[in-house]
């Protein structure tokens, strides 16, 4: 076995050491493991509301566990600030470049018998589509969750990110999210006492 083909896992760890808004002034550093989780939680959430209100099969567990793994790049990248990942075609088709390589090379950190169930958590599936657009608004939803956290700590900086995010999940047009937008958000603008006496 090739020496690198067994860190794959201690890769994984090292989500923790990423930080994430690197060109905003935080009240609290969000890392790379946080969200992730908070994405996975959320992409399952989702996919259960999708399945439960509006007629859905979406597998909830497995849209979880694409959610873990969605930045996993970002080990080896790090996290490019949106305004300069999109700012022109050329540098997001650069960008994408570099995390197909990233990928690429966390899968290398695997041993042979094992990339292959790890490769579809890595790089996006034709068959599971519709989990990754849930994947993408638990995402935006993560996002938009800490502009509300930021600005109840009265960090501005966050004010037009937070418009942005809602616009952006709006216009995805996805019920389920729209739907968690309008009945749970709002809870996270409140205080733990105030969720407690509701």
């Amino acid at each position: 076995m090739p020496p690198m083909s067994k860190h794959f896992f201690a890769m994984l760890s090292r989500m923790k050491y990423i930080n994430r808004w690197g060109l905003m002034r935080n009240t609290r550093e969000e890392n790379l493991c946080e969200h992730s989780l908070e994405v996975a939680v959320l992409a399952h959430a989702l996919a259960v509301l999708r399945n439960t209100r509006f007629g859905g099969h979406a597998d909830a567990e497995r849209a979880a566990l694409l959610a873990m793994f969605h930045d996993a790049s970002e080990i080896i990248t790090g996290d490019l600030p949106t305004p300069v990942k999109y700012h022109s075609a050329e540098i997001r088709d650069a960008y994408r470049k570099v995390e197909e390589e990233a990928r690429q090379r966390l899968l290398a950190f695997l041993p042979k018998d094992l990339r292959p169930a790890y490769e579809p958590l890595l790089h996006k599936q034709k068959e599971e589509e519709e989990l990754w657009k849930l994947v993408k608004a638990a995402d935006k939803l993560s996002a938009l969750i800490k502009c509300l956290e930021e600005r109840r700590m009265g960090n501005l900086e966050f004010e037009k990110a937070e418009q942005a995010l809602r616009e952006s999940i709006r216009a995805m047009a996805l019920p389920e999210a729209d739907c968690f937008m309008a009945e749970f958000l709002p809870s996270y603008c409140l205080t733990l006492d105030e969720q407690e006496l509701r």
